[in-house]
């Protein structure tokens, strides 16, 4: 039986099919979109729960108060009288008040160069042994000398000295305490918990010399203060956007706002009223904190070592006190004192909109996944063009309806069908040049990864803006020099473009398991490389043609305002951002915590930037 109607071979090289791909990444965009801004509505978010139920927060009665707060005067005193003191002098003096409390005491010096700047000091510990421990287990209480905004933590280093001498008269302890106090709280906890797993650098920090056991929580104590506080502000981002398991935050909050009464808040809201708006800005606020993946404050150094880890800081004016205070890190103490294994029964993957409410990965992940997938859609629907003759049966019926294509009879599987020759015709692939230049701009995003990285604080801004200015002439520069060798057809664009956009959707994909906020952010920026380009289908069937000049005048406007560069300048501006600041924060974060958002921008984003650049580059 002889089957005239077209195939679904024929079908498959119809060029009216092609046009529906860019509509279809352009929903999975637009539903993207949209789902992130469903979440903070109570359909989609669940209320915070305890799963670890041998936590029990707030379930205990703590005693610290009243003459304690008399030793909290003396030790603020002292601290204040260390003030003018270089940071040897402030660890020698930090490490006789802790020995004189009968504590193992030790001192370690780091020293570290980033961005032409020198970050150095010495860090004091004490180690508290539990009566009723084995040293395989500890709780760390950290307080930094300076805190994230460079002030002195004179209340929180004076209640960290004061719990020490307070927990050395306590024989309930099944883990051993370590009382950490850092020269700042960027460098002095990441050279600390590095030295302390043995992952350091003998040239950058020194080992050592006391230890204890596996750590198995974290708490910062932040109090600049020098009045009574409003409320607690509860940080909780880590390096390259992890977080510590939900238990912990959950514990905290738990204890603060129901056992002790004192208001919390997150993401700097300091009001919070459990709007709509409200939800959806802290989420925002988070998803930023987590995207750029930098340090929050001194626990984000133990959550890469899977340590959880949050930072309690006091905030505004009101009628709490140390004591208050104290007294919640007591209860924290007691309940991770319970624990009979390290967090793992809650979620490591979440979004908190407010203290009481958040959404697990489950829930938010798809909005990710659906703007890394038109990547995807848009690289299979290139890699089918890629493939197509020049000129199809069925697009030549369709114009010349008065000449009959040649056809060709084609069996199988006991089925005969008669199928025009040109849909038979197989196009041979040039892969080799599209493969090794998308290889090579990846490889080539090194190179602004390394200056940014080595760049001086006070260059920093200079630089940024020659990269920028580069940018402009690069596409067009390298389109030349390619051109110059060999020629760059419709084909070998289409492929090129494939290519970058398949490696930029898969690597979106997996970095969004990982870090949700980042992959997300750059899905958007990078979106509309998506939609720039060789045309997807031409009405005629033949092979695409070359851009016209009105679309690569509109394509190269878009492309250039969303460059990376331009990007992380009009952001810098917008928030007020010194951008040599901001640079010099990654180029820290990259030398000292293990920071990798700068190459997420530089061999992923800037590459894939760069390719869509050259093909819709005038040089072509």
């Amino acid at each position: 039986m002889a089957i005239e109607a077209p195939t679904i071979l024929a079908l498959r090289r119809d060029p009216r099919l092609l046009k529906v791909p860019p509509y279809l990444s352009a929903l999975c965009i637009i539903v993207g979109i949209v789902w992130l801004f469903l979440l903070p509505l109570n359909e989609y978010s669940r209320r915070t729960y305890i799963s670890e139920n041998a936590l029990l927060p707030g379930q205990v009665h703590t005693y610290f108060g009243g003459s304690e707060q008399n030793v909290f005067n003396a030790y603020k005193h002292e601290v204040q009288s260390l003030t003018a003191k270089d940071s040897g002098v402030i660890a020698a003096e930090l490490t006789s008040i802790l020995r004189s409390m009968g504590l193992k005491t030790a001192t370690q010096k780091y020293h570290y160069d980033a961005a032409g700047k020198v970050h150095s000091g010495e860090n004091a510990y004490a180690v508290l042994h539990a009566p009723r421990g084995d040293a395989t287990e500890a709780i760390v209480l950290v307080a930094a000398w300076t805190n994230m905004d460079g002030e002195l933590n004179q209340s929180g280093v004076a209640l960290a000295l004061t719990l020490a001498r307070y927990f050395k008269r306590w024989s309930l302890w099944s883990k051993d305490i370590i009382i950490l106090i850092t020269s700042d709280s960027k460098a002095g906890p990441q050279a600390w918990v590095d030295a302390y797993h043995n992952e350091h650098s003998p040239e950058s920090a020194d080992p050592l010399q006391l230890k204890s056991g596996a750590l198995q929580g974290v708490v910062v104590v932040d109090n600049a203060l020098d009045h009574r506080f409003e409320s607690l502000h509860i940080v909780y981002d880590g390096i390259n956007g992890q977080l510590p398991n939900l238990d912990l935050f959950n514990s905290a909050v738990a204890i603060a706002s129901g056992q002790m009464g004192i208001g919390v808040s997150l993401q700097r809201m300091w009001k919070h009223g459990d709007s709509y708006r409200e939800r959806l800005q802290t989420m925002l606020r988070g998803m930023v904190s987590q995207g750029l993946g930098h340090a929050s404050g001194p626990h984000s150094s133990f959550i890469p070592y899977h340590v959880d880890a949050i930072t309690l800081q006091a905030v505004g004016h009101g009628w709490q006190d140390e004591m208050a205070m104290g007294r919640c890190v007591e209860s924290t103490f007691r309940s991770l004192n319970n624990l009979l294994e390290h967090f793992h029964q809650s979620f490591f993957f979440y979004l908190l909109m407010q203290a009481n409410r958040f959404v697990s990965i489950g829930t938010y992940l798809p909005s990710a996944m659906l703007v890394a997938i038109n990547f995807t859609i848009m690289a299979i629907a290139l890699w089918i063009q890629s493939g197509r003759p020049q000129k199809s049966g069925i697009a030549f019926a369709m114009l010349d309806k008065t000449k009959e294509p040649e056809v060709e009879v084609v069996e199988k599987d006991g089925m005969i069908a008669s199928v025009p020759k040109a849909d038979m015709a197989i196009v041979e692939r040039q892969l080799f040049l599209p493969v090794a230049l998308v290889v090579a701009f990846h490889f080539l995003g090194a190179v602004p990864l390394y200056v940014f990285n080595n760049t001086q604080q006070e260059l920093g801004f200079c630089t940024l803006l020659i990269f920028a200015s580069c940018n402009v002439v690069l596409p067009t520069l390298v389109a030349i020099i390619i051109s110059g060798f060999t020629t760059l057809s419709s084909h070998r664009l289409i492929l090129l473009q494939c290519f970058s956009l398949l490696l930029l959707g898969m690597f979106l994909a997996t970095l969004a398991t990982l870090n949700f906020s980042l992959a997300f952010l750059v899905g958007l920026l990078a979106a509309p490389l998506s939609f720039v380009g060789v045309a997807m289908s031409a009405d005629n069937g033949s092979a695409p043609p070359k851009l016209s000049l009105p679309r690569k005048i509109v394509s190269n406007v878009v492309l250039h305002l969303l460059s990376p560069p331009v990007v992380v300048l009009a952001v810098c501006q917008t928030f007020g951002v010194d951008a040599g600041a901001a640079l010099a924060e990654a180029a820290f974060g990259w030398k000292v915590s293990g920071l990798w958002t700068q190459v997420v921008v530089c061999c992923v984003w800037w590459p894939a930037w760069l390719v869509g650049a050259v093909v819709v580059s005038p040089g072509l």
